[in-house]
């Protein structure tokens, strides 16, 4: 039934089911557009959902994740906002510190997802937003380095 559910022009109003597609654009939409995108969000959200049940099986049995732990049990959290660590990530990757630059943006930010049990957003609009900063476009990476030369002279000194 695809040639009449998802190509423009066969609308037969005897097949929809929604009347909410005849306020759509009939050149851009089909008569049952609406319930596939349905039927993709509730798959998607399906996914979320047996993926956060799994994690909290794993917390009530006592696994933790080991990246996110110290050896004393204490977890290993982040603490500066979001957008800095985006911002690290950004610079790690143009360094080529992290698999010669062969890894790519979306796999770091999930690594740091999971080492620190967070949730980054989308990674690629933060950046967007970090590029455009008028004042100080890298300011977090620019209070790591005076906080470590600080460290350094302290420990001389």
């Amino acid at each position: 039934m695809d040639e009449f559910y998802f190509l423009r022009g066969n609308d037969k109003i005897s097949l929809v089911s929604n009347t909410s597609h005849f306020y759509t654009d009939a050149e851009f939409s089909t008569s049952h557009d609406n319930a596939i995108a349905k039927i993709m969000a509730y798959d998607l959200l399906i996914s979320h959902y047996v993926e956060e049940l799994s994690y909290l099986r794993d917390l009530s049995n006592g696994v933790q994740n080991k990246l996110s732990t110290l050896s004393n049990g204490e977890r290993l959290g982040w603490t500066a906002s979001k957008t800095d660590l985006i911002e690290l990530i950004y610079a790690l990757q143009a360094s080529g510190a992290i698999k010669s630059g062969t890894a790519g943006i979306k796999e770091m930010a999930s690594a740091c997802e999971d080492i620190f049990e967070l949730k980054l957003g989308n990674v690629y609009r933060t950046f967007l937003e970090i590029r455009e900063r008028k004042i100080d476009q890298t300011k977090f990476i620019d209070r790591l380095k005076a906080t470590l030369l600080r460290r350094m002279e302290e420990t001389d000194g």
